[in-house]
């Protein structure tokens, strides 16, 4: 979908990162693995709530997936990205868990009749079960992964305490945010430079 959010958006709702262009790598950064445990920004069901109503806009319609269905398919994104990125082979398991979602809600093409003309839309065939929103994140996520010239854009924030991953469709970018990990590496640059000379 061609629908954004912000990265100002989420931060206000509590999510340090977002506002990517695919929902599944939102998605995959609800979850921060440098921290030890690893920090689940959707734990708390209000903040699932928070992350879900964000969004929800840049998905089909329907009931919110439940929690467990939800990590499940977030913990499988986010370790066949994170293999991409170390170049070593994703777990088959987290591949059927993707390819799983994605076929638990058949879409199909439709032209529905609007004030304007004909357009194209996307019909979810919900009514054998699935969660249709889980099924667009895994068709995200297969999309990106069969896609080599956008999976070259795939980055993890150059900040070795963040564990957040982002596309770098400008090839400058470094971090994850400008207003926290950027600003982070600004400050310690800043810091260095002014007490070396000291």
């Amino acid at each position: 979908m061609s629908i954004q959010v912000s990265v100002e958006e989420l931060q206000a709702a509590g999510f340090p990162m977002g506002g990517e262009p695919l929902v599944a790598l939102d998605l995959a950064d609800t979850v921060m693995t440098a921290a030890e445990p690893p920090v689940d920004l959707i734990e708390p069901s209000a903040a699932a709530t928070a992350w879900w109503d964000i969004q929800s806009r840049r998905l089909p319609p329907g009931p919110v997936p439940a929690p467990g269905a939800t990590r499940r398919l977030r913990a499988a994104i986010r370790e066949v990205l994170d293999a991409h990125l170390e170049d070593r082979p994703a777990d088959a398991a987290a591949v059927d868990d993707i390819n799983a979602a994605a076929a638990a809600v058949p879409a199909s093409p439709r032209l529905v009749l609007t004030g304007d003309g004909p357009r194209a839309a996307t019909r979810w065939h919900t009514e054998h079960g699935g969660n249709a929103a889980l099924a667009a994140i895994a068709g995200e996520a297969i999309t990106l992964l069969g896609s080599p010239d956008r999976l070259r854009l795939l980055r993890r924030c150059a900040n070795p305490e963040c564990s957040m991953l982002f596309l770098a469709e400008n090839p400058r970018r470094k971090w994850c945010t400008s207003n926290i990990c950027g600003n982070r590496a600004r400050v310690a640059r800043h810091y260095a430079r002014t007490h070396a000379a000291g």
